[in-house]
């Protein structure tokens, strides 16, 4: 069976020891999986099940049950390892898009240096060298130190010139008041950054299951729908259809009251192996805006120098490459430019032509975000403004409300313990319990 690296994550944030319920609720996983998945975890990593009086179970792990795993199955350590590879190979790919710039730049730069001084040398010796210099070398007086000074960027002298830069302020990957290595940010600048929102859906549900447990494991649907976003029209949202989901993966059922309302109770999430606490929940599923890129301001700045500089190097050499007399001998640098020339101006297009549609996109993707954001507020803020009749369906919830912890002195069987000894414990047990009420009567 498969194993599921949420469970994995859920049995090491509860210490080890935990119940479906546990691990539903932290996970955000359906019930079922969370069953399936801690029964896989405790099969191949020698776990424990401990039964109550009661039927109810909890699963203890060791502490070291990953390194079970590695020590027990070579495909782990085969994906540990692609896993490293892949954040090498990634890395890799990341500044190739940089490097392959820099490369496009000395590459034209290059050309047009080689065609001056073959311009310069050819008009020498023939005696025309101004007429030359107009013609075939097109008249620039261009430095070679002067154009390189514009591809100076020293990453430790601009973090102290700009320690506090940055574009927006949302939080990611890098830190705040840090700089992305410059070829990582034109990366960032080109394609963006990972999306903010992509473990939405994760915590979605681990965030309803928090709610559903801090109620007591029962509640209205009221107290759900600021952390959905399809609730259905007309009858479906009358009939809270909304909540088949929620029921679906929790394992829930549904109770009508007295006055034909309904309300919501989850009994494996009122369980657990611990003395759970209530659970800090945002008042409504908040998704965060995207940002166009992580790269700080002056590097935005030198990467659109760039971007334009390999374009107009691009476009001069075509210009003086068609100033040159037919059967001209060219330099090999010259010959290679000219062989790849459309392709490096094409790069230096799409180097900025890929940004500036990628900032319409952006903006657009964080106009619907703030739009679901305020839908979902709105409906937080209606829940708090609900009347008596909410107040009386919340009193009908609580009767269900309960909190079942099982602690070890209630276990009557553990798979870790031999049978027989277990017996033995409890018959010693009931006799103890037999004689106290004997002394109290």
């Amino acid at each position: 069976m498969e194993l599921n690296n949420d469970v994995m994550k859920a049995v090491e944030s509860l210490d080890y020891r935990v119940t479906v319920g546990d691990v539903a609720a932290r996970s955000g996983l359906n019930v079922e999986v969370a069953q399936q998945g801690l029964l896989a975890l405790a099969s191949e990593t020698q776990g424990h099940m401990q039964v109550s009086e009661a039927g109810e179970i909890a699963y203890e792990f060791s502490r070291n049950f990953r390194g079970v795993l590695r020590n027990k199955y070579w495909q782990l350590r085969l994906q540990e390892l692609a896993a490293k590879v892949w954040r090498v190979a990634f890395y890799l790919i990341r500044v190739s898009f940089g490097v392959v710039l820099m490369l496009s730049i000395a590459i034209i730069t290059i050309a047009i240096f080689a065609l001056m001084i073959a311009a310069s040398s050819q008009g020498g010796s023939q005696g025309d060298r101004n007429d030359r210099r107009g013609g075939f070398g097109g008249g620039f007086g261009i430095s070679p130190f002067n154009f390189f000074y514009l591809f100076n960027f020293n990453q430790g002298r601009g973090r102290r010139r700009y320690p506090n830069s940055s574009v927006g302020g949302q939080k990611g990957s890098v830190p705040s008041g840090e700089k992305l290595p410059f070829l990582e940010a034109i990366f960032s600048f080109l394609f963006g950054d990972p999306d903010p929102n992509a473990d939405l859906d994760k915590r979605r549900w681990s965030t309803i299951g928090n709610v559903i447990t801090n109620n007591g494991g029962a509640l209205a649907a009221e107290q759900v729908i600021p952390y959905l976003d399809d609730l259905g029209s007309g009858s479906d949202k009358e009939y809270e259809d909304y909540m088949l989901p929620v029921l679906t993966r929790f394992n829930g059922q549904p109770e009508v009251s007295p006055k034909g309302e309904m309300v919501y109770y989850f009994p494996e999430l009122q369980v657990s192996a611990i003395q759970r606490g209530t659970a800090a929940v945002s008042a409504y599923l908040k998704e965060t805006n995207r940002k166009f890129t992580q790269a700080t301001s002056d590097q935005v700045m030198i990467s659109i120098g760039l971007g334009s500089a390999n374009i107009i190097g691009a476009l001069v050499l075509s210009n003086m490459l068609s100033s040159v007399p037919a059967g001209a001998a060219l330099p090999a640098v010259v010959v290679f430019a000219q062989s790849i020339l459309g392709l490096l101006l094409a790069y230096g297009v799409a180097f900025l032509v890929i940004p500036l549609v990628r900032y319409y996109w952006v903006k657009r993707q964080n106009a619907q975000i703030e739009r679901r954001n305020q839908e979902r507020q709105l409906r937080a803020e209606s829940v708090n403004q609900l009347g008596a009749s909410f107040k009386e369906k919340l009193a009908f919830a609580r009767q269900f409300a309960a909190q079942k912890v099982l602690k070890s002195e209630d276990v009557v069987y553990d798979t870790e313990s031999d049978l027989a000894e277990q017996e033995r414990d409890r018959d010693a047990q009931l006799e103890a319990d037999f004689r106290r009420r004997l002394n109290e009567t």
